[in-house]
């Protein structure tokens, strides 16, 4: 029930209407039995989404596209890692005081670790963008090589230089020596469910694809990976697994991690 004592939290993003962290987050409340909240904000002008994150005292928000980097000057604090990265997906409201940090890259992480060791890898990354950014970041923490690729090839080659990657362009990425694919674009959620980010065929390269897109569950391009002996992951393990780090954040309880992921799977 909720009353006045409920501690509300939410995801700002454009569009939210797909998003599945309402039900991972509430689930996880009603599991543990906390007096708490997630909604989701579709918001037109984050300015204004994040006085209004101090004014209703928000509890805490998660941050989603298209507004991961450019919330970081509109914070009070923000960490060492998210500004590493350039990009914050988590805000935690500290009496009116916003403090932003990433768990974007420990979900990516977790979720290729749940397949495979990561250190020593190739992986072949599409896009420089936040989650790009998060992405590329936990790889060469774990000691992978990593080859980017962005269609804004300044952007990429900006990142790369940061990072200590390899940027080349999409028509070259084809001939990267990469085990391992990673999609971390929104090139296979709708409207674009019906594309994919690289031609098919090029795909039988790979051991092992990942795509951070979660709706649909079963992307184009992992079903294309899957006909080609690919290995697959789908977006919704890094959704869970970020999503769970987040909840240790807003609440300070262990996360319910299979409450979470079986609430994900079934919303």
């Amino acid at each position: 029930m909720i009353s006045g004592e409920t501690s509300v939290y939410g995801i700002l993003g454009h569009p939210v209407a797909h998003t599945l962290s309402p039900a991972m987050h509430n689930a996880a409340f009603r599991h543990l039995g906390i007096n708490a909240v997630y909604v989701p904000f579709a918001v037109q002008n984050l300015a204004q989404a994040v006085q209004g994150l101090r004014g209703l005292n928000i509890r805490g928000a998660s941050i989603t596209i298209p507004f991961k980097e450019e919330i970081i000057s509109l914070l009070d604090e923000v960490d060492l890692q998210a500004r590493v990265i350039g990009a914050v997906n988590t805000v935690i409201n500290h009496d009116g005081r916003l403090w932003g940090t990433n768990t974007d890259w420990q979900g990516a992480l977790a979720a290729l670790e749940e397949h495979t060791e990561v250190a020593g890898r190739h992986v072949l990354v599409l896009g420089a963008g936040g989650a790009g950014r998060a992405i590329v970041f936990a790889l060469r923490q774990a000691g992978a090589q990593v080859t980017l690729v962005d269609l804004e090839e300044n952007k990429a080659r900006s990142l790369a230089l940061e990072f200590g990657a390899v940027c080349v362009t999409l028509d070259k990425a084809v001939l990267s020596p990469a085990e391992i694919l990673i999609n971390a674009t929104p090139v296979g959620m709708a409207p674009q469910d019906k594309v994919i980010p690289l031609p098919p065929d090029n795909l039988k390269q790979f051991e092992i694809v990942m795509d951070i897109v979660y709706e649909p569950r079963q992307t184009r391009l992992l079903t294309e990976a899957a006909a080609r002996g690919c290995r697959g992951i789908n977006g919704l393990q890094m959704l869970v697994h970020q999503g769970a780090r987040q909840f240790e954040l807003f609440t300070g309880h262990p996360a319910p991690l299979e409450i979470m992921r079986q609430a994900a799977l079934f919303d």
